[in-house]
């Protein structure tokens, strides 16, 4: 028994020595863990600011975006309205009215019918009132249909006519001084739709006046 219970002491030491190295490798296994989470946090961290950097950027564009879209709004001229069928646009900066010709000529003519008449009245109301220091360009265009059954020798003739009838209207019916007049033929060629559809022609058939300040 004595030798037995001395054999036990002998080992106790390294029993213990055994034990301390086994709390030692946890604890460094346990380090070792926690700065590879730290390591893996920090560089999520980092994507997270880059994420939180890109997003508020975006917004900031965005605010931007809609700022400039309010100012142009806000901004933005005040378009007239007619009841005759006469359009009313910007282009370049410059107040576009189209006249169609399904309201102001009959078909193939340079001859403005009462309709045409009327409504050309009520353009050069507003021409006077609120345009008076602008210039006029009268412009007369047409579908892309060759001319075969009329007195024009083109389209672009009969652009040209009819552009001279709503010009000479405004100047002898209207009180539109024949100084502040410019006329334009563009024929077929700078149609608003495409000649390919009935509707298209329709709509490309007009004379334009555009003021130019």
């Amino acid at each position: 028994m004595k030798h037995k219970a001395l054999a036990l002491l002998a080992l106790l030491p390294l029993a213990a020595g055994c034990a301390s190295q086994k709390v030692v490798d946890d604890y460094e296994a346990e380090i070792a863990a926690l700065r590879e989470e730290r390591t893996s946090l920090k560089s999520e961290n980092q994507s997270l600011r880059s994420q939180l950097d890109q997003t508020q950027a975006a917004l900031s564009n965005a605010s931007s975006d809609l700022n400039a879209a309010r100012a142009e709004v806000a901004n933005a001229p005040i378009l007239p309205t007619f009841d005759s069928g006469v359009e009313v646009g910007m282009r370049g900066g410059d107040l576009v009215i189209s006249v169609p010709s399904s309201i102001s000529f009959p078909s193939g003519k340079a001859d403005l019918s009462a309709n045409g008449k009327n409504a050309l009245r009520e353009v050069a109301d507003l021409l006077r009132r609120e345009h008076s220091d602008g210039t006029l360009w009268i412009e007369g265009h047409t579908d892309s249909d060759q001319i075969s059954k009329s007195k024009f020798k083109s389209n672009r003739d009969l652009a040209a006519q009819r552009a001279m009838s709503v010009l000479e209207y405004f100047v002898t019916e209207c009180g539109i001084p024949d100084s502040s007049c410019v006329l334009v033929s563009h024929g077929e060629y700078a149609p608003v739709a495409d000649n390919a559809s009935k509707d298209g022609k329709a709509r490309n058939r007009r004379v334009e006046i555009v003021v130019h300040k």
